[in-house]
């Protein structure tokens, strides 16, 4: 359920040669980055709203430090678009659309972004289907002219169809034995049922097998259109370039999407715990209950709450009492996960089997405590502190502006929100936190999803649920 990192909480397919040739071009030349100046809110000045002629919208930085060009780019409705029957729809038909496109069979159109060295990927996740496109500013041309292939006249060869729903085949067959992996998917499908939050977002080896190259086709149709299309350019192009060049790539997509309804949802199975035994030494674990939607006006203040519950690596409750003081795992965290259609709050880790009823119940504890007690005044300056400081972390390259003003646009944020967003955090009291903690109080009760020989846990068995 990963989500790009905004204040927020794949399918693999086998690469080709050409592929990881054209990466490695791009990587070595955005070794030198593309910082904003400090501080980090000094980037909003810079970004740029351009809007094409046929009505296309970019957020551009233009930077010319670098003879490089990033390009971020979401389409609204990813895996919760596919069909009840056949989850990895999404899956698949991401990693097919720079596998032959127009005119170009894959290995034409791999050969084509190897000769200029450009990167184009694209992959889905439970709400949009993303793309990232990286290249020379020399190139970009020809860089414009495969995302436009890419996303208006996909091919899905049968050839390509194959090779990658193959790849996909192997890797869900490793997940199986994957204990975090697995206990990540019986969480969803616990928490979401009959919803297509709950259904693999890569599919199963029972549905992946069974989709079509109709199937892929008519994903492509409906989801890639201009209405519910983000776009984020970073780099060595001039707005008055990148316009007309946003109706080259995007114009000939259908105006609106036809999207199927989503309905929100709460997770279910709060309070159960949930085990799929695996013969494996540790036990993996996923927990979460109910979090906030980010449009939510105490977002920021669950943010700030939850760094303080798993969110910091070294200063987090769950860290200090789950591994420093009781060593019971070499990690914990949480995040909150505010997906379109629900708000989470997700965390995980890993313990001895022998341990993980200990573990369970001192993660519970911990949560209700500093709902219920909420954090002292050190606690939230540190949190609010280190929150701030590390927010320029997310500027440090090209790519990532890139993302990071994505994903601004697709939580409907405002321009200016990086010149906001530490001074919300800043502004964040212990009321503050009061407040939302007993909104999270309301229902705090968690789900554990857990995966191994797991000991401790009263009431609890094999696919079922208990205290």
């Amino acid at each position: 359920m990963s989500t790009r990192h905004q204040d927020r909480g794949t399918a693999v397919s086998p690469a080709p040669a050409r592929k990881l040739l054209a990466a490695g071009l791009i990587a070595m030349t955005a070794l030198v980055s593309l910082a904003p100046t400090s501080p980090a809110q000094s980037e909003t000045t810079r970004i740029q709203r351009v809007v094409s002629p046929g009505g296309i919208e970019a957020w551009l930085v233009h930077d010319t430090t670098l003879p490089l060009v990033a390009m971020e780019v979401a389409f609204l409705g990813g895996g919760a678009q596919d069909p009840a029957d056949k989850p990895g729809v999404a899956s698949l038909a991401a990693s097919l659309l720079d596998e032959g496109a127009g005119d170009l069979d894959a290995r034409a159109f791999q050969d084509k972004m190897a000769e200029k060295a450009i990167e184009l990927r694209f992959d889905a996740s439970r709400d949009m289907v993303g793309g990232s496109l990286r290249t020379l500013s020399e190139n970009v041309g020809p860089a414009f002219e495969l995302m436009k292939l890419a996303v208006a006249s996909p091919r899905f060869d049968d050839e390509a169809v194959e090779r990658i729903r193959q790849g996909q085949l192997a890797n869900l067959r490793r997940r199986v034995n994957d204990p975090s992996t697995q206990a990540s998917l019986a969480w969803s499908a616990k928490a979401f049922p009959n919803h297509p939050y709950g259904r693999p977002l890569a599919g199963s080896l029972e549905s992946v097998p069974t989709i079509t190259r109709g199937d892929l086709a008519a994903f492509a149709k409906k989801t890639l259109a201009r209405d519910n299309l983000k776009i984020a350019v970073v780099g060595d192009i001039a707005p008055e370039k990148l316009g007309p060049a946003l109706d080259e790539m995007f114009g000939a997509l259908p105006a609106k999407a036809e999207l199927t309804p989503v309905p929100d949802v709460t997770p279910q199975g709060l309070g159960t715990v949930e085990v799929k035994t695996l013969d494996v030494p540790q036990t993996s674990m996923v927990f979460g209950g109910i979090g906030l939607k980010r449009n939510d006006p105490d977002f920021i203040p669950a943010f700030v709450l939850n760094h303080m519950l798993g969110g910091s690596a070294f200063s987090s409750r769950l860290f200090k009492e789950v591994r420093e003081k009781r060593g019971l795992a070499y990690s914990v965290y949480s995040h909150l996960a505010p997906l379109d259609h629900a708000g989470l709050i997700l965390g995980g880790t890993a313990t001895k089997n022998e341990r993980a009823g200990e573990t369970v119940d001192l993660i519970r504890a911990e949560y209700l405590k500093l709902l219920t007690e909420g954090p002292s005044e050190e606690e939230l300056a540190d949190a609010k502190s280190y929150l701030i400081g590390s927010f320029a972390l997310r500027f440090d390259s090209s790519a990532k502006v890139a993302s990071q003003l994505l994903q601004i646009q697709i939580d409907d944020l405002g321009i200016d929100y990086i010149d906001r967003r530490n001074e919300l955090v800043a502004a964040v009291t212990l009321d503050d936190i009061k407040r939302v903690a007993g909104r999270f109080r309301e229902n705090p009760a968690l789900l554990f999803s857990l995966v191994g020989k797991p000991e401790g846990l009263a009431g609890a068995g094999n696919g079922s649920s208990g205290g």
